[in-house]
């Protein structure tokens, strides 16, 4: 049975399918139906979850070698944390920053993203001007728009340190893998349940309640894997850089959910009040 990962075999049989019947669909078109129909909001969002399956296939070397001695285009955000499993466009307007998406869409199509400590700096080129823990991604797209800025979608796939950077042409960094800790244990797996509970009243939202073609869009990962649920609920919740950056940098699976609790405690009570 075909399931997402078939989406573009999908499209093209819908798209034959059509035109035997005297109806014409543009390659483009019939991929976007293929991402509605599916539960995506579009095209690019479903390219993003298939090229995140697809991914760490490529990487059967243990995960301490991956990035030995190895320079990875970085792209800093004022703004912004990405986790891994996340699927975010990101808008480049920086020059180096540009050249090192593009450096990267050359290559192996991999970058460092990592938040700034200061969203003001214009030009972070230093270990102290960066947090040191980021995210390897991949880049899934990238468009060029009307005023330069160039929108990227990136898919992150794993939390890295940043041990040494390189300011050329683009910045460059050279990472190890962070390892998790307690990922498998009666706790965690109690744990994972009151996050999904409280993300529900957190959100306000009853998972039990919405339409099944809606669920591939607003559900969350099951608690057998709490490191990605984990780093699901993160991006959604409404804290700040700090906040956040805390959460990626947390390595034992058991604190990061308990502090996610707490996040999602206060900022109901915050809301209450």
């Amino acid at each position: 049975m075909r399931d997402f990962r078939d989406a573009k075999a999908m499209a093209k049989t819908l798209r034959e399918a059509l035109h035997a019947n005297s109806l014409t669909l543009t390659n483009s078109e019939s991929r976007e139906l293929i991402a509605r129909i599916l539960g995506y909001r579009d095209w690019n969002v479903l390219a993003a979850k298939i090229q995140a399956i697809k991914l760490p296939e490529k990487s059967a070397k243990p995960d301490t070698a991956i990035y030995a001695g190895e320079r990875i285009p970085v792209v800093p955000m004022r703004d912004m944390v990405l986790f891994p499993h996340m699927i975010s466009r990101i808008f480049v307007a920086r020059d180096k920053t540009r050249q090192a998406v593009e450096n990267a869409v050359l290559g192996d199509r991999r970058v460092v993203v990592v938040a700034q400590r200061r969203g003001v700096e214009d030009r972070p080129s230093t270990l102290d001007a960066i947090y040191q823990t980021g995210v390897i991604a991949s880049v899934v797209d990238r468009q060029t728009q009307v005023d330069g800025t160039l929108k990227v979608t990136v898919c992150g796939l794993q939390r890295v340190g940043i041990i040494h950077l390189t300011d050329g042409e683009f910045l460059a960094a050279e990472v190890e893998p962070i390892t998790e800790q307690g990922g498998q244990s009666q706790k965690v797996t109690a744990l994972s349940s009151a996050v999904l509970e409280a993300y529900q009243t957190y959100a306000e939202v009853d998972f039990s309640a919405l339409p099944s073609g809606s669920k591939a869009r607003f559900s969350l990962p099951s608690i057998g894997d709490p490191s990605l649920l984990a780093d699901t609920v993160a991006p959604l919740l409404s804290a700040n850089v700090e906040e956040k950056q805390r959460l990626l940098e947390t390595r034992d699976v058991v604190t990061r959910l308990q502090r996610l609790i707490e996040l999602m405690s206060a900022g109901r009570a915050s809301a209450v009040a």
